[in-house]
């Protein structure tokens, strides 16, 4: 009856998981989806601890509460800012929590192994299930053990990477060790060979040293990734926690852990590809650490780039009929949302046509942007992707940037030596007039120089994003 009844809970969190990630994909339904999403785990914890041959109650009950207590401090306190760090830190404790479990399973392999026919009998949980197990199921077993470990453990250090660089503890340019691709190429082929001595009996010894191998693919292959694919890179690390968890879901004999750990993993997946190409570079390029190499030098930018204060921003934006921003992670760290939310319905209330523009990787993680900008009651229907409002720019009589700089680069299309050739970006610089709000004159996450900055039609608005703004909402008309 208990097993029916979990059975059938498992159901419901699979179906409640599905509908939160197609909400996901709109930001009316984001919030109901994200319901879903917690109501489901909720349901899987619960139908897990009544399932069968569930011991050890007060360890689990204290974990729950550490880490719940945990989960709420970190998450109360934590900035719009700081989520694409925070998304890179918890798939690290994904990607460990596969590499124990996966340990964990082999030494009660181990165990079974050496007990007799008789002590097997009595066994319960995980143990009783190896205990049955015929020769060609354990090396079965052996290969999903060992495929969970490996993608935990590349998950783990790449993560760790990832959460250094986005909080900036990490240089984020592209670095490897003398040897390059070689040196990953050599350790997953050492891999490989413990894998096969793993399944043929050889011992602990191969587990242990094809862990040390995948840590070091983990690091070296997001270390030779540079700041501006980051946002792929958490996107697709986010997938390797899914199939470490389907991996151990198999192990396990846990159904719902396989259909969730495949659902990230493939859902990971596919936004990795549609974030790669959005920025019109190759998925294998991006994730190897191709990103960056050019044929050679950047196109030299000629000009100076030529400030203007508040009243020269007040002015044109007087005159303006129509407006387009371009929120970047510079208005995030600056907190300015809520600014330019008040600049939004100051210059709508005047009559203007205002609309905001989105690149799909701005803000360091996609959707970032339209968060920030739900979360200050800025209309849905006036924020508007790249390839909707591109073609509008020529039309538009100022475009104020605030806080971007390589999703506005004209080099992506100027030039073919620049590390983002290629790369779709709004094209702000058709617009009749150009306002850069910007803290200095200090390059973009990626370190590439931007030459809209020095455009006859580009006026740079220097300063605190959100200082800026409050300094200009006063004088407008």
């Amino acid at each position: 009856m208990m097993i029916g009844i979990v059975s059938a809970a498992y159901i419901a969190a699979a179906v409640l998981f599905i509908l939160s990630l197609g909400g996901l994909s709109g930001q009316e339904s984001a919030k109901r989806a994200a319901w879903y999403g917690m109501t489901g785990m909720g349901l899987a914890i619960v139908a897990t601890l009544l399932g069968p041959d569930v011991g050890n109650w007060l360890v689990i009950v204290l974990m729950i509460a550490g880490g719940a207590v945990l989960g709420h401090f970190v998450a109360s306190r934590v900035q719009m800012t700081g989520m694409p760090q925070l998304v890179a830190a918890l798939h690290s404790f994904v990607g460990l929590a596969a590499v124990f479990i996966g340990f964990n399973a082999h030494i009660e392999a181990v165990n079974v192994a050496g007990l007799d026919a008789m002590a097997r009998s009595v066994l319960t949980g995980f143990a009783a299930i190896l205990a049955h197990k015929e020769p060609v199921e354990l090396s079965i077993m052996k290969v999903e053990v060992f495929l969970g470990v490996f993608i935990g453990a590349v998950t783990f250090t790449g993560s760790v990477i990832a959460f250094g660089k986005l909080a900036g503890k990490v240089d984020g340019k592209a670095k490897k060790l003398p040897g390059g691709h070689l040196l990953n190429a050599g350790a997953a082929l050492l891999s490989f060979a413990m894998l096969v001595l793993y399944v043929n009996g050889a011992g602990t010894w191969t587990l242990l040293v094809m862990t040390l191998a995948a840590f070091f693919i983990g690091y070296h292959l997001i270390m030779g990734i540079g700041g501006a694919d980051m946002p792929v890179v958490v996107s697709m690390l986010n997938s390797y926690s899914g199939w470490a968890a389907a991996a151990i879901g198999f192990t396990l004999g846990n159904d719902l852990l396989i259909v969730t750990g495949a659902l990230v993993g493939s859902s990971g997946a596919i936004l990795s590809y549609i974030m790669c190409k959005a920025m019109n570079r190759s998925f294998l390029s991006v994730i190897l650490g191709g990103f960056g190499v050019t044929t050679g030098p950047a196109m030299e930018i000629i000009g100076e780039q030529i400030a203007i204060d508040a009243d020269g921003v007040a002015a044109a934006l007087n005159d303006a009929d129509s407006v387009i921003i371009v929120p970047g992670y510079g208005m995030a760290v600056a907190q300015a949302q809520q600014s330019v939310s008040k600049l939004t319905r100051k210059l709508r209330a005047a009559g203007k046509n205002v609309r905001f523009a989105i690149h799909p990787v701005a803000g360091r993680l996609p959707g970032h942007m339209n968060v920030l900008l739900a979360e200050v009651k800025v209309p849905y229907d006036i924020v508007l992707e790249m390839d909707e409002i591109n073609d509008d720019f020529p039309e538009t009589d100022v475009a104020i940037i605030i806080g971007s700089n390589d999703i506005v680069n004209p080099a992506a299309q100027e030039d073919p030596n620049s590390p983002i050739a290629g790369m779709p970006v709004l094209e702000v610089w058709k617009a009749k007039q150009v306002i850069v709000s910007k803290r200095g004159q200090g390059t973009g996450y990626s370190g590439i120089e931007n030459p809209l900055f020095y455009k006859d039609n580009t006026r740079m608005f220097y300063g605190d994003a959100k200082k800026s703004i409050d300094q200009l909402l006063p004088i407008l008309a």
